[in-house]
């Protein structure tokens, strides 16, 4: 398949920012350095799916949706992405080691619509920092769901010289371009000095249990396949809601029984995040 940044794109040939600065900008610059708090009350960045919500036309960025924001940017293969990756959703086995991590979102088009079928393909370091260039190990792909959801259960990638903490991804609707690009972590202190982190490919994390969860909602530019995002499929959970240890709910036709305290937010329904929801 052709990638459409190959060779590595040139930082210069991205299109010029407009001048000001905006909201959404505040925000991510905020999170270079300081970690995010729970979703729970506060501000945070706005996922792509909440914009659709509303019923906003998009431009290709990621992560939040607002008018005039520059594409979607693209960034460098690196010199550790091997083709023919195993079709997977999980990179971990047991027993590996390194702090669990779940990243899920949509993938959207430009219409706020989502991309079903879109190829994710995943890469990223072990936890000591190293890439596995024999093998396939942290290394994956898998496509979106009719909604345009996905998910990925791996490590939080180590650390090596020069680079901040960062997963890598190709992701490509059917018979369109491929967007390569990665995904970093906020808080964390090299993101100030990697020549190669923007705040814009920010995922929004948080620790629950002994792992972290991060959501990150790609927006391709190309145009959706469904005229609306998928609404929950019903139950008694709720957004906005405060849930104590013990508590159950329906979500989707299954009961669910809350491990941990926590305020209910958009995006971490009790099928998202198995770290607060067991289900019965």
């Amino acid at each position: 398949m052709t990638d459409q940044d190959n060779p590595a794109p040139d930082e210069s040939a991205q299109p010029p920012e407009k001048s000001g600065i905006r909201r959404k900008s505040l925000l991510k610059a905020a999170l270079v350095a300081a970690p995010l708090p729970l979703l729970v009350g506060g501000t945070t960045p706005v996922l792509a799916r909440d914009q659709a919500r509303r019923g906003g036309k998009l431009t290709p960025t990621p992560e939040a949706c607002d008018p005039g924001d520059p594409p979607t940017r693209q960034q460098t293969e690196g010199p550790y992405f091997k083709p023919n990756s195993p079709q997977r959703s999980s990179l971990v086995e047991p027993g590996t080691p390194g702090t669990r991590l779940t990243v899920s979102g949509y993938v959207f088009g430009l219409d706020c619509r989502p991309v079903p079928n879109a190829l994710l393909d995943f890469w990223q370091a072990d936890v000591n920092g190293a890439y596995d260039n024999y093998g396939y190990r942290f290394r994956g792909h898998q496509y979106s769901d009719a909604q345009g959801r996905f998910s990925l259960q791996t490590i939080v990638p180590g650390l090596y010289p020069g680079r901040t903490r960062h997963i890598h991804v190709k992701v490509q609707a059917p018979n369109n371009p491929i967007l390569t690009t990665q995904l970093y972590f906020p808080g964390e202190p090299r993101n100030n000095t990697d020549t190669i982190f923007h705040p814009s490919l920010l995922m929004t994390v948080r620790d629950v249990g002994g792992g972290r969860e991060g959501t990150f909602d790609f927006v391709l530019n190309v145009r959706g396949q469904d005229p609306d995002p998928p609404d929950p499929p019903g139950g008694t959970w709720a957004a906005g809601t405060s849930y104590q240890a013990g508590d159950t709910v329906t979500y989707g036709g299954t009961t669910y029984r809350c491990l941990q305290a926590h305020t209910a937010s958009s995006g971490w329904e009790p099928p998202n995040v198995p770290a607060l929801w067991q289900p019965l």
